[in-house]
């Protein structure tokens, strides 16, 4: 047998990703210079709306009251990124700066990561540069983003990130350590005496780190605060925030010359509402009788939708656009296209002969459910759709805690059974333009339960109201939430603070399966789609921000 040390094979590299190596050198990056190659329009949106979600996926863990950072906040942001099939994305969130070097497929994967990562990054300072809220939405989740993948790396690939960012923070030594030796023990918490000798720390103006002195986590001497390497995110963070808010300033100014090219414009204004979650185009589990509408308004239908079936009981009309919002809703849920024929029938020839329903309004249900007309399926309205939606007197359509005064909503919201200080809490939401967060709360009333949700879709809401009171099995989780148990905190910090290679792989394992699936889908999805100017590339060496 031969016992000879076999040599490791060589990795080859492709000339296309030393490319990538040379233009995006690590994981984490600070955002400072904006990309220069030529992208198609639609890898542009694409990259733009898979960024979006990413974002929206750090919202929702705030909204839903998690600590920034906690175990509890990691699980839920892995999970809804494996879920979401965001694999890149969840790469580059829990491998620190580590490089998938012993494994070429790996390796190549997340070099586009990043690329992808980067990119996106400038494409969204342009749909967000125009208004104050905008930016401070946008500031937020990104140093939400950016402070996530940060701390997954370990002290030394902190150093190769400084090293490659030219950040000139230098460690205290060892004589210099010793002199502020005694305030570094009383400051740093939750660490033993031994554990603070090892660690490193760094002397900044305590200008820097005001959140870290605001918290009392860090000695401060002579206007000089020391950090050690658990809380050195904060320094970064801040030259990190810098960069992105001389961005948006840089991308403000040029926007009216990007809005030029009309294939930008749309895109990028309405980027900020467009729906990225699941496409609720029609119940495909589950056929919702017509006869049972009446009872689940009261109870699973958000109130913009409860007000929409009232409006059509009383008043056996309804205007354009409150039929196209409430009709793809019940066909999102599971009313079949005969049982819409005869529930929108039977209520319009209260006031009108079945003739001229049949050649006013039949033709219109068909061609939302795509059997007329284009044969387009049609998908119901999301919740950033509806609240942008116009409404005219007389008509039924739009979100009810943006367009209702208070009193009207009041009454209401009084109407659908909630007591005098749920009203003011719900109002006190819309009032504030909180319109989701109301609607959400409406739903923790309405269902009695301290549950948290995240309301950004009408069927969304109706599914989870159904799924709450047992009428509806709700899904088996995926594998990525069947894995196991984040480490505790101090768990991760004695294990060299984060994750081992083992770990690294299981992640992988779990997005590659998830991904497979999204993958098929959007094969699917993708051929029935017409997608306008394939073959035309963006300059993005044009679009300096």
């Amino acid at each position: 047998m031969d016992f000879r040390r076999k040599s490791k094979a060589r990795l080859e590299r492709r000339p296309e990703y030393e490319n990538l190596e040379q233009n995006y050198k690590h994981n984490v990056l600070l955002y400072r210079m904006p990309p220069t190659e030529d992208i198609k329009i639609q890898e542009f949106e694409d990259l733009a709306l898979e960024r979006l979600k990413v974002l929206r996926i750090m919202e929702q863990a705030q909204t839903k009251g998690l600590r920034f950072l906690s175990d509890d906040w990691k699980e839920y942001v892995h999970d809804e990124l494996s879920r979401e099939g965001l694999k890149g994305y969840l790469r580059l969130c829990t491998n620190g700066g580590n490089t998938a070097t012993n494994n070429i497929s790996k390796h190549e994967f997340e070099l586009q990561a990043r690329r992808r990562d980067y990119i996106s990054h400038f494409i969204l300072r342009l749909a967000y540069c125009r208004t104050q809220e905008l930016k401070s939405w946008f500031i937020a989740r990104e140093m939400e983003l950016f402070k996530y993948k940060f701390s997954a790396m370990t002290p030394a690939e902190i150093k190769h990130f400084l090293e490659l960012h030219d950040l000139n923070y230098v460690p205290l030594t060892s004589e210099q350590k010793n002199v502020v030796k005694d305030g570094l023990i009383e400051s740093t918490v939750g660490q033993s005496v031994a554990k603070i000798e090892m660690l490193d720390f760094y002397k900044v103006p305590f200008t820097q780190v005001l959140d870290l002195v605001r918290s009392r986590r860090c000695y401060i001497k002579h206007g000089q605060a020391y950090v050690n390497t658990h809380d050195f995110i904060s320094i970064v963070g801040a030259k990190q925030m810098e960069e992105i808010e001389h961005g948006l300033k840089s991308a403000q100014r040029l926007i009216r010359e990007v809005e030029t090219d009309e294939r930008l414009f749309a895109l990028l204004k309405s980027l900020h509402t467009s729906y990225t979650g699941k496409d609720y185009t029609v119940g495909k589990d589950v056929k919702v009788p017509i006869e049972s509408i009446d009872q689940l308004s009261k109870k699973s239908f958000p109130l913009c939708m409860r007000i929409c079936h009232e409006h059509l009981r009383t008043a056996h009309h309804m205007k354009y656009d409150g039929r196209m919002q409430y009709g793809l809703f019940l066909k999102g849920i599971g009313v079949t296209l005969e049982d819409a024929i005869r529930f929108w029938r039977e209520e319009f020839t209260k006031k009108m002969d079945p003739e001229k329903f049949a050649k006013s309004y039949q033709y219109n249900i068909e061609h939302n459910y795509g059997k007329k007309g284009s044969l387009k399926d049609y998908a119901p309205f999301s919740c950033g759709k509806i609240i942008q939606e116009n409404v005219v007197q007389g008509s039924a359509n739009g979100c009810p805690y943006k367009y209702y005064d208070q009193s009207t909503l009041k009454q209401k919201l009084a109407a659908a059974g909630l007591g005098t200080a749920h009203i003011q809490e719900v109002a006190g939401l819309a009032a504030k333009h909180h319109y989701q967060l109301a609607c959400a709360k409406y739903f923790q009333i309405t269902h009695e339960t301290s549950q948290e949700v995240a309301i950004n879709h009408p069927n969304h809401y109706y599914i989870q109201s159904q799924e709450l009171m047992g009428n509806r099995v709700e899904k088996k989780p995926s594998t990525a939430s069947q894995r196991k148990p984040m480490k505790s905190i101090q768990a991760t910090q004695d294990n060299s603070m984060y994750m081992n290679a083992d770990d690294d792989d299981e992640l992988w394992n779990i997005a590659e399966a998830t991904q497979k699936s999204l993958d098929a889908t959007q094969t699917e999805a993708a051929s029935k789609k017409d997608i306008a100017w394939e073959d035309d590339d963006l300059d993005l060496t044009a679009i300096e921000c």
